[in-house]
């Protein structure tokens, strides 16, 4: 029996359900999280073989201890995996230290943990990205923003999401964002007129595609953060062909081997004089794990099929052994804020999409900052029907002062680079 530390599989709450896929395989399942036992759903306990409880995930001495312990009991690791980006680095210096040879190490975190760096591993694919500045003065940002004009996009050079990423829309945007520079690097980039799209995919030791979809944001999390927008993506029912194209090329680029990823593109909405005609692939980021969210969730809904089993299955067998079991549908989500004046109400989307909706919820404060206070996933079959749902639930009454036409809660389509939903 194959030993397999995953890393918090309490959080986020759907991950319990490749330590429950796993297990299912026959792999011998042990935890390390800094949730309480008790605290675990009695699917996740029954799933683990051992549950090690450190107080801090970022002490490494604690994570250090904690798989010396596990090693001790149950014998050599084969697998130490958390699925999450935010313990990327961590769980690479854990394989090195303990010999753990079945995953990424800390020399390969450059190309997928440092946004700038990425950009060599899209030149490879043959896939063009965003110009970039490295942020160091106001006067090197000033030539910069020369070259590509405004608006440019600020963000940590390492960084989960979009979090502290912000747009510069001027010169004032500027010296705002100069008078306070945060301590860690950053980089500024053009921005990119385009609609974000993923390439989702499990890849196999050989580097083979077992299993590959892909979704579509046309609203961001960086706006829906800062200016409080509601939210909608969906999963497609199915990958256009350069979208596959550029995602399978990105795989052989950066190498990727045995690892569910989430690679963000652009789709070019105008011509641009610099990264190519309307509809043109641009590069956005790699991330080396699941897309972020309820995602998989809206994966196994839109495919009918079991996105953590096929993880397992790829873990354990190299292959899939369980398959789809239906034609694709859409997999839409809406997230909604408290205080915007919408003119359907949560109950009247519940009693209008009763058939279609897999999930209608209040979310807690805590996950409510990048998703909304409420939110509601659709099983679709067909755009059209994904189009009214999106129209109904994000529908929001005028403003006072303008007539009493209505009108929808829709964001620009054009948005800017690292404005991925599904972080």
């Amino acid at each position: 029996m194959k030993n397999f530390i995953f890393i918090s599989p309490a959080f986020p709450g759907n991950y319990e359900n490749f330590c429950i896929a796993l297990k299912a395989n026959g792999v011998n399942v042990l935890g390390i999280g800094d949730t309480p036992y008790d605290s675990l759903s009695s699917r996740l306990r029954g799933a683990l073989t051992e549950y090690y409880r450190v107080e801090n995930m970022e002490n490494y001495e604690d994570m250090f201890r904690a798989v010396a312990y596990l090693s001790f009991r149950h014998g050599k690791i084969d697998w130490l995996e958390s699925n999450n980006e935010y313990w990327l680095m961590q769980d690479a210096r854990l394989r090195e230290d303990f010999h753990i040879t079945t995953g990424l190490m800390p020399r390969d975190m450059n190309l997928i943990k440092y946004k700038s760096k990425m950009k060599e591993g899209y030149k490879k694919a043959g896939i063009p990205c965003a110009r970039h500045h490295m942020v160091s003065d106001l006067k090197s940002a000033r030539a910069f923003i020369r070259q590509v004009g405004y608006p440019v996009i600020v963000k940590p050079d390492s960084g989960v999401g979009a979090s502290d990423t912000w747009r510069i829309r001027d010169e004032h945007d500027l010296k705002s964002f100069f008078c306070n520079v945060p301590s860690v690097p950053y980089i500024m980039e053009e921005f990119v007129p385009g609609e974000i799209c993923s390439y989702d995919a499990i890849v196999n030791s050989r580097g083979n595609v077992l299993f590959e979809t892909g979704n579509i944001s046309p609203i961001s999390i960086m706006d829906c953060v800062n200016e409080h927008e509601s939210i909608h993506f969906y999963i497609v029912n199915q990958l256009a062909e350069d979208l596959k194209e550029c995602g399978r090329a990105c795989l052989k680029a950066f190498r990727v081997r045995s690892r569910f990823v989430h690679l963000e593109f652009f789709r070019l909405t105008e011509d641009h004089s610099y990264l190519g005609n309307k509809g043109r692939i641009v590069g956005l980021e790699v991330n080396m794990r699941p897309s972020g969210g309820p995602t998989p969730d809206m994966i196994n809904f839109a495919y009918s099929t079991n996105c953590y089993q096929h993880y397992a299955d790829m873990m354990v067998y190299d292959r899939l052994l369980h398959k789809s079991r239906s034609t694709p549908c859409f997999c839409a989500f809406v997230g909604r804020w408290r205080e915007v004046p919408y003119v359907h109400s949560h109950q009247d989307i519940i009693q209008a999409f009763q058939e279609q909706l897999k999930t209608a919820e209040e979310l807690p404060e805590v996950l409510a900052h990048g998703m909304g206070n409420f939110i509601y996933l659709a099983k679709l079959e067909d755009r059209e029907s994904m189009e009214e749902f999106f129209r109904y639930t994000l529908e929001a009454e005028s403003p006072k002062e303008e007539t009493g036409s209505l009108q929808m809660a829709a964001p620009e389509s054009v948005r800017s680079a690292d404005e991925n939903i599904s972080e």
